[in-house]
């Protein structure tokens, strides 16, 4: 068991420092974009081309994880992370940028994967849901401390954030090598029905599989629709101050973390990983339609800080249900979770760009109407071994 906890701190410090490394660049991201007469559509185009690629490779690296091994592909994902933020560090021109970020994309198509089916292994179903939601948890403290630690380096350089950032990568790389061993398939997900006989494609059609991929792309793309033009939002409608949007944000993403961390594993045995999800998305689609209408300063931040909360448990309660029924597919349905979501953050900033640019408002009704539909698609969403009995009690 003590292993197995040494093992887990090792993948989620993984996943903490390259989503540090992302959150690093935000506070730098406008000097940058003064320094190479950057246009606020050409630092859209690169967020976009970051999830785009992750959307492309990460079909390939779920089959990789599977094929050769969750160690390999998380050690080349943080060797690729490297050398993009090394390349972002040391660029002065445009292109050089377009293809860090695309590196970026490759590099977390590669980690994500391979630490989720690297947790399936090293727990069983019952241990998985608290992994998992710690997993959930180290990303959005990765989010959190990012931003701080990288406004503090660029008071050194505008500069220093990336080369820490592709540094404390190497770092991990080399701790991983050492410190990590290739784990053994478990055998709970050997015992898990799957689907046989079909091409890979055509699984993600499967109902108890596609149901699950169709919320995660529908709760990005709200949220990412959201998060994208919240700070936006705020500067025009309240003339926030950037410390104010970085209190609200800071604020939400904590209370998001202590929620994964010491509630997560109790909401998932009370409701189930379908009942977390249904839930999560009725109260994101109620508090994300609540802040068109609040007013008031302080009303504006309880509800931005509690908005966080809902969608910070949808993710890690369908990998949880994602890694329950698998079975031996683990590296699929990682690289496919890493897909749909990528696939929301792809569109979701676009649509919420243009809905930006007709009304302040649009972008959150619309991220709140897709979130209803989520909520909808849920009631017909059934456990595979409930949908097994009712088929049994139909036939007698």
């Amino acid at each position: 068991m003590e292993k197995q906890n040494v093992t887990l701190f090792i993948l989620l410090a993984n996943l903490f420092i390259a989503f540090l490394g992302i959150g690093l660049v935000i506070p730098v991201t406008p000097t940058i974009m003064n320094e190479l007469h950057l246009s606020g559509t050409i630092v859209g185009y690169m967020v976009a081309a970051f999830a785009l690629t992750q959307l492309v490779v990460s079909p390939i690296s779920g089959r990789w994880v599977d094929k050769f091994g969750r160690k390999k592909m998380i050690i080349i994902g943080l060797i690729i992370f490297s050398l993009s933020e090394f390349l972002f560090g040391i660029g002065q021109h445009v292109e050089v940028l377009f293809v860090s970020r695309m590196l970026g994309g490759v590099s977390a198509a590669f980690i994500m994967p391979g630490v989720t089916a690297f947790i399936a292994d090293i727990t069983t179903l019952n241990t998985r849901a608290k992994a998992l939601g710690y997993m959930s948890a180290s990303i959005s403290t990765g989010f959190i401390v990012g931003p701080g630690v990288g406004g503090f380096l660029a008071e050194i350089g505008t500069r220093l954030p990336f080369f820490f950032a592709a540094g404390l990568a190497l770092v991990a790389t080399v701790f991983s090598l050492v410190a990590l061993r290739e784990p053994q398939r478990n055998p709970e997900n050997e015992e898990v029905k799957i689907v046989k006989g079909q091409g890979r494609l055509k699984r993600i059609f499967v109902p108890m599989y596609f149901i699950a991929f169709l919320i995660l792309f529908i709760s990005s793309f709200g949220l990412s629709a959201f998060e994208s033009f919240f700070s936006l939002f705020a500067d025009h409608k309240f003339a926030f101050t950037p410390k104010d949007i970085a209190i609200m944000i800071t604020g939400g993403a904590i209370l998001g973390v202590i929620v994964q961390v010491a509630l997560f594993e109790r909401l998932t045995k009370w409701f189930g990983e379908i009942g977390v999800v249904r839930y999560s998305l009725i109260f994101s689609t109620i508090i994300v339609f609540l802040l068109t209408i609040v007013n008031s300063y302080y009303m504006v931040l309880l509800v931005t800080m509690v908005t966080f909360v809902g969608f910070d448990l949808i993710r890690p309660a369908l990998t949880t249900y994602l890694s329950r029924i698998a079975g031996n597919e683990q590296g699929f349905v990682g690289g496919m979770n890493s897909m749909f979501t990528s696939l929301g953050n792809v569109f979701g900033p676009i649509v919420g760009g243009i809905l930006f640019d007709i009304n302040l408002n649009y972008p959150f009704y619309f991220a709140a109407l897709f979130s209803a539909v989520g909520v909808a698609i849920t009631f017909a969403w059934k456990h595979p071994h409930q949908r097994e009995e009712k088929e049994l009690s139909s036939q007698t």
